[in-house]
């Protein structure tokens, strides 16, 4: 076997997940990927990251076969469909999400129902607990084959005698035209657990077509060739969001790599603090105010619970802090890219752009009608506060660079913001601070990055303060409102990225400058919609338009993208799928539907009312 066979384009897998945790599955039947109980736990699956020691559960035909897949409508169930030489077989995955139905959510369901016969299939199932670090026993018992760990353990229920050999179980069953069978994977806490197995794909059906975006009561903002990504970019946030928390982590894996082979390998598996005002933001205008609100309450609990200098740039999706990064040096990594991390040492960095994101969001749901009380206030007072005493120190920037501090024009321009959302809230809100003081070193920060963040011979805001290199972020100004968007820097920094950032006329990479890490990494989503973003508010729409329908087109074929794209040959990279790319992707439609005249419930989207965009056609809301 190649290592190409071994293991499948990161692009070609699909997800399913019960709104805690989440299982990534190949085209071939096989789940390769299944942390439990929650995203952030150890896996008892995981494949993808070391193809023999990571462990699958993978049903499929035995002989030969061609594969189709889709999700039911607009849910989180899917559907693989396997073609042979004699018939085809299609089998639904899913798990009922939590607290929704009133099924077990810790059950993964395969339902295979024949309908052109006979096919003969293989069942082989190979957990490894703890990232395959456990000892494992595997017995037969009077409900199918329990496999056990440390602390987990796993029962599946098989329409089909089962073998143990080897630490694996496999089976084999023949199918005939219109046969229906139920493979049922009980974890922990669900072995014994009365399933009915139809009404538990009824009601999880029913959940997610009640939950997803639905234009039936007339206008809607993502009218236009973009709309089923959008929904389909808004059903994974959903599946990414914690049921109990509320916290939204950036993927659902770790350690796939942004360079196959190479060392750039994280663990996403957590909130960053940093991503909270554009997902209210695409929260809010998707209509999903309970998902908002839910998100609101756990980042400000986090925020009311720490000193502003304690706040982590990230968190567990539980709210812990103990982020320890480690290596999983038994695992070879997928296609070799080692390490293999868990955890996320970029828990203990100084990142001062979460303090503006932070008060974007505040703000964003001020502007949506979240009212904050005296506590809450209190703590939002005591973080720009904070910042007013940073502000003009080095940090390790949004990108997380592992190369050392700098003086990151983003970072300064996010603690303008901090003062600027603070500003803004005290005053619409006559909530009580000192707003002579705030307001002062509002104009201090803005003078200093104008002075030292813009460079005169590059023509364009740069990554640093003394760098010429150019970074992707500096798109963004005009969005959260440091300049107006015909201001010449702006405009020029939009044509210094183009030239020097882009690549094939829509791939944006983060930034051309050293980060102290070896190897390349691909063009990230997210950048591609910033600039989509920039330039639409900038009225050149139809350009705009253009580069969005185009980077929609590197979507997989159920609708899912990765944090990067590989210019050169299409294939995602990094972790999969990727939240802040979807949030992009939402993010964008908003503010192309709204220069082409779309309506958006609520306030006017923050680019809009903040950035001063130029070019809105007359009938724009």
């Amino acid at each position: 076997m190649t290592e190409s066979d071994a293991y499948p384009p990161i692009e070609a897998y699909a997800l399913v997940g019960n709104l805690e945790t989440c299982a990534l599955v190949a085209p071939d039947g096989s789940v390769d990927w299944f942390p439990f109980p929650h995203l952030e736990s150890p896996s008892i699956l995981a494949a993808v990251l070391d193809a023999e020691r990571g462990g699958r559960f993978r049903i499929a035909p035995s002989d030969s076969f061609e594969t189709d897949r889709r999700y039911v409508d607009d849910t989180n169930v899917l559907e693989t469909t396997f073609r042979t030489d004699d018939g085809a077989v299609t089998m639904t995955d899913f798990l009922p999400p939590a607290g929704r139905t009133g099924h077990p959510k810790k059950v993964l369901y395969r339902k295979l129902a024949c309908s052109d016969g006979p096919v003969d299939l293989a069942v082989d199932l190979e957990p490894r607990f703890d990232y395959g670090r456990a000892e494992t026993s595997i017995e037969s018992t009077e409900r199918g084959v329990l496999a056990e760990g440390d602390e987990e353990r796993t029962l599946l229920e098989s329409p089909t005698d089962l073998e143990i050999g080897d630490g694996r179980v496999t089976g084999e069953l023949s199918l005939q035209d219109g046969d229906e069978e139920w493979f049922m994977l009980r974890c922990t806490g669900a072995e014994d657990a009365d399933t009915d197995p139809e009404a538990a794909l009824e009601e999880t059906l029913a959940f997610w077509t009640d939950w997803a975006h639905s234009c039936d009561d007339g206008d809607c903002a993502f009218e236009g060739a973009w709309h089923d990504p959008v929904v389909r970019s808004e059903l994974v946030l959903k599946l990414l969001t914690h049921a109990e928390s509320g916290a939204i982590a950036a993927a659902p894996t770790t350690s796939l790599p942004e360079d196959i082979g190479g060392v750039r390998n994280w663990d996403y598996r957590f909130n960053w603090l940093r991503d909270a005002g554009f997902t209210v933001q695409a929260l809010m205008n998707l209509g999903t105010a309970d998902e908002a609100n839910h998100y609101f309450d756990w980042f400000m609990d986090l925020c009311q619970a720490d000193d502003p200098e304690a706040i982590q740039p990230l968190y567990s999706l539980h709210g812990e802090s103990d982020l320890e990064e480690r290596e999983l040096e038994h695992f070879e990594g997928y296609r070799n890219s080692r390490p293999v991390r868990i955890g996320n040492g970029a828990a203990e960095q100084r990142q001062h752009d979460t303090y503006g994101e932070l008060l974007l969001a505040v703000d964003e749901m001020h502007r949506h009608g979240r009212e904050l009380d005296a506590d809450e206030w209190e703590r939002i007072r005591d973080i720009v506060d904070y910042v007013r005493e940073i502000w003009d120190e080095p940090d390790a920037g949004i990108w997380e660079v592992r190369g050392g501090d700098e003086h990151f024009v983003y970072s300064k321009v996010m603690c303008w913001v901090a003062l600027d959302r603070g500003i803004a809230l005290a005053t619409d809100g006559g909530y009580d601070a000192p707003l002579e003081e705030w307001r002062e070193s509002r104009e201090r920060i803005k003078a200093d990055v104008l002075e030292n963040g813009y460079d005169e011979d590059v023509g364009a805001f740069v990554q640093s303060y003394g760098s010429d290199a150019l970074d992707a972020t500096g798109l963004l100004l005009p969005i959260v409102g440091f300049l107006p968007f015909d201001d010449d820097r702006v405009q020029g920094t939009i044509d210094a990225t183009e030239a020097t950032l882009v690549e094939d006329e829509v791939f944006v990479q983060r930034y051309d400058g050293d980060d102290g890490l070896p190897g390349d990494e691909g063009a990230f989503v997210l950048c591609s919609c910033w600039l989509v973003d920039a330039l639409a508010l900038s009225g050149r729409v139809d350009e705009a338009q253009s580069r969005f329908e185009t980077v929609l087109e590197y979507l997989n074929p159920l609708g899912l993208v990765a944090e990067e794209i590989d210019p050169e040959t299409g294939a995602h990279l990094g972790n999969f799928p990727q939240a802040f790319s979807h949030i992009g992707i939402v993010n964008s439609a908003i503010y192309l539907g709204y220069v082409r005249g779309n309506e958006t419930p609520g306030p006017a989207p923050m680019g809009i009312r903040l950035g001063d965009p130029v070019g809105l056609p007359s009938d724009s809301p």
